[in-house]
């Protein structure tokens, strides 16, 4: 088979490039070696019960993302939160507290949020607003930035140990997959500053309403399908040669050659298929990049126990937890997904010790769980959820551009100035597109969208 691109990968990275080389009126393939598009975003049927793999949640500022969504044809399959609203839950609390957006700009619009704030003492409350003007000035694109740990920069602007484990870390392990004290400045900043810092609106949270492959995998198989796209599932590529000025792709028993590749697999599997000098990278890069795992436990209840959508918990094992009963077809009852980000520690611990722990704690700052039967309870895990945004990461994390004739890289682990989330990954695609695009001697505009 010939094509003009082609893409490795079918997450949203992959399927971000994918469209917008189609949309370009390039001849594109897509080659995924899972039976879904999706990558990391996706669900699965467990009896009559629809499963995400991991709750996924994404900002008002992540506009790469929301265009994708918008491309697809699915907006109206997601909700976003008019207002900034987390519930915090807490065993030591006898109420939730609410961290909430008030009407005043940025960073003004936590400002009473943060001094009630009963999980931290008064002083603590105080001393916040000094350290978030400070992280204001952080340039999140220095090498000095990137090479501090988070933890160590807030310490040194007064957040004492619980400042930092029951409010900073209450926004940061969900969107850096890593605490403060295992995250690079640099990546955090961006966090803050774009997310919670810069605009009030900014960090209002929106999720599907829908399981993921209704939002992300099976739209975007029909929307390539219609851009003249061709998308192969189940085809594992083990082999990328360049031949006779062109490139060639194996994949099983499967070969087709293309003039351009966007590379948007994982990064240890776009380390083992680049050819040699296409990065000016160390050998074993994608191994000292390093990946951070995520947990999340599944429990369904007989009865309804939680009135809230989700809520965050500190104090507690649990991180967030999310309601997930209208997206999976749960029949009496409620389903809830617990999110455990940064989960080295659970990784490999079998589903009766999580249960074990997991229940107790849900039970304690849930009153209504404590007398409510639990009709399932199982665990997903994904060992390589995100790269490790460890100090010095942006080091390993190369741009979308290969010293290979023709070949680009796309996936949330390159150099979106992002971490790991929906919005990095569709950014990379982005940018490999434009890259790519710009190679083939199409114009594109600033923002890299194709000009008719």
């Amino acid at each position: 088979m010939n094509a003009r691109v082609a893409v490795l990968g079918g997450g949203l990275a992959g399927i971000t490039a994918a469209l917008r080389c189609a949309d370009a009126g390039l001849d594109v393939t897509l080659l995924e070696s899972k039976n879904h598009l999706g990558g990391l975003t996706h669900s699965f049927r467990r009896g009559e019960l629809d499963v995400d793999n991991g709750q996924h949640v994404f900002l008002r500022c992540c506009t790469s993302y929301v265009d994708l969504l918008r491309r697809l044809g699915v907006l109206d399959k997601v909700f976003l939160q008019p207002r900034l609203a987390i519930q915090v839950r807490s065993p030591r609390l006898r109420q939730p507290v609410w961290l909430r957006r008030n009407a005043l700009p940025a960073p003004l619009h936590l400002a009473d949020s943060v001094l009630k704030y009963r999980p931290l003492p008064v002083a603590d409350r105080l001393k916040f607003a000094g350290a978030a003007l400070a992280l204001r000035g952080v340039d999140r694109e220095s090498a000095a930035a990137d090479g501090q740990s988070f933890a160590d920069w807030l310490r040194r602007h007064g957040q004492s140990t619980a400042a930092i484990e029951k409010l900073w870390d209450l926004v940061g392990i969900a969107t850096l997959n890593a605490p403060a004290t295992g995250a690079s400045l640099a990546l955090a900043a961006t966090v803050f500053q774009l997310g919670l810092l810069t605009e009030a609106g900014a960090a209002d949270i929106g999720w599907s309403k829908v399981p993921l492959r209704e939002l992300h995998g099976e739209p975007a198989k029909a929307r390539l399908t219609e851009a003249g796209a061709q998308v192969l599932l189940g085809t594992k590529v083990t082999g990328l040669a360049r031949e006779d000025g062109r490139w060639r792709i194996t994949a099983g028993e499967t070969e087709l050659t293309a003039d351009r590749v966007v590379v948007a697999l994982p990064p240890e599997v776009a380390e083992r298929l680049l050819p040699p000098g296409a990065l000016s990278l160390p050998e074993g890069w994608a191994k000292r990049l390093g990946s951070s795992p995520i947990v999340n436990a599944h429990v369904v209840f007989d009865r309804e126990v939680l009135d809230e959508p989700f809520f965050a918990a500190v104090d507690s094992p649990l991180q967030w937890v999310f309601d997930r009963t209208s997206q999976s077809g749960v029949d009496g009852g409620q389903y809830l997904a617990v999110s455990l980000s940064a989960a080295d520690d659970l990784i490999d611990v079998p589903v009766r010790e999580i249960r074990e722990r997991i229940l107790p704690a849900l039970r304690q700052v849930v009153p209504a769980a404590a007398t409510a039967g639990v009709r399932d309870f199982f665990v997903t895990r994904e060992r390589t959820a995100t790269f490790r945004p460890a100090p010095g990461s942006a080091a390993l994390r190369p741009g979308p551009v290969t010293a290979a004739e023709g070949v680009v890289l796309a996936g949330a682990w390159t150099a979106t100035g992002w971490p790991a989330t929906m919005e990095g990954a569709v950014r990379s695609g982005e940018a490999a597109a434009s890259a790519l695009i710009a190679s083939d001697g199409r114009p594109t505009s600033p923002h890299g969208k194709d000009i008719p």
